[in-house]
């Protein structure tokens, strides 16, 4: 596993992008190219903190933002119009930013969605794209099938995480949802219960997340709060302010790392997807790289296997100018 000491390499910065101060950590030089990382709920930069250090020792420039409310970057004044158009937007203005003609994107979790658009959007500026167990599909995802206590389906109500997690200090919060995603059951809640309620103090972290890592996560959701971060993922489920091509196939290369114990893959229609080749109807140039034992966060959880995998797909993509 790389040496967590590495991160101290990486530098920081902000950019101003529509209207907002966005932080980033970068880390090497784009001798091969450039990889943005591109992070889910509840994390930060941060979650990709070993993958920025391998493919900076392989040559490439690796960059990772908060995204908009997130870690150091500004949150908006008005989380009720939070969009995911917006975070599209964002990675297009990060890119220019910086002068990025084209790089590769690897997102996971909610950051899977603004990358394999912005890919279908922007397919000159996309070398390719590696998503951590969240597919690709044309039609939106539906939840109808699942029990009440699903949180997707509690955190979509406005306000009731909020009360939920405001129980408890944040670092508490932060642990309780590691805990809960890094499970291979769905999180679902009893009647009478909510999600918080699902874990205790008693609850160990996972023995791949140390009580440092909670601590770099808490003090960044200490800045901002849940709000803004609860509207993206949950609350804002459909991109409706953009021009969408009639054609919904992404073109460029795709790699999707698969974690088997990751609850999302039990979600409705993702095994079928992955298993059953229904995503590659949309999606003709799609590798698909499984890890056994790997959960939600298979990138902390196993990175030296991510890391080879990420490297591997990059390399056999070189960037074309």
């Amino acid at each position: 596993m790389t040496n967590i000491d590495e991160k101290m390499e990486m530098e920081h910065k902000y950019l101003s992008v529509n209207g907002l101060n966005l932080h980033i950590a970068q880390i090497g030089k784009d001798t091969q190219g450039t990889v943005v990382f591109l992070h889910g709920f509840p994390e930060i930069w941060y979650s990709w903190r070993y993958q920025m250090v391998a493919v900076a020792k392989a040559g490439y420039r690796a960059i990772a933002p908060d995204w908009r409310g997130y870690g150091l970057s500004d949150q908006p004044q008005d989380p009720q119009n939070a969009a995911r158009e917006h975070l599209i937007s964002d990675l297009l203005g990060i890119l220019d930013a910086l002068s990025i003609p084209k790089a590769f994107l690897v997102a996971k979790d909610f950051g899977a969605y603004p990358a394999y658009f912005f890919a279908l959007l922007h397919p000159d500026r996309t070398c390719g794209v590696v998503s951590i167990g969240m597919i690709y599909s044309a039609v939106p995802s539906t939840y109808d099938q699942l029990p009440e206590g699903f949180y997707i389906k509690r955190w979509q109500e406005p306000g009731r995480a909020e009360a939920d997690f405001g129980r408890y200090d944040v670092k508490r919060v932060v642990r309780t949802i590691y805990i809960l995603f890094s499970r291979s059951d769905l999180p679902i809640a009893p009647e009478g219960k909510e999600i918080m309620d699902l874990a205790d103090l008693s609850t160990p972290l996972p023995e791949w997340f140390t009580e440092e890592d909670l601590s770099v996560y808490a003090s960044l959701y200490e800045k901002n709060g849940f709000t803004y971060p609860l509207q993206i993922p949950y609350r804002v489920r459909s991109i409706k302010g953009m021009n969408l091509p009639s054609d919904p196939t992404i073109r460029v290369p795709v790699l999707l790392i698969q974690g088997e114990k990751d609850y999302i893959y039990k979600l409705p229609g993702r095994y079928e997807a992955v298993k059953e080749g229904i995503m590659k109807n949309n999606v003709p140039d799609l590798e698909i790289a499984f890890i056994p034992e790997g959960c939600h966060f298979a990138q902390e959880q196993f990175p030296d296997q991510v890391n080879q995998l990420i490297i591997s797909f990059i390399r056999g993509h070189a960037v074309r100018a």
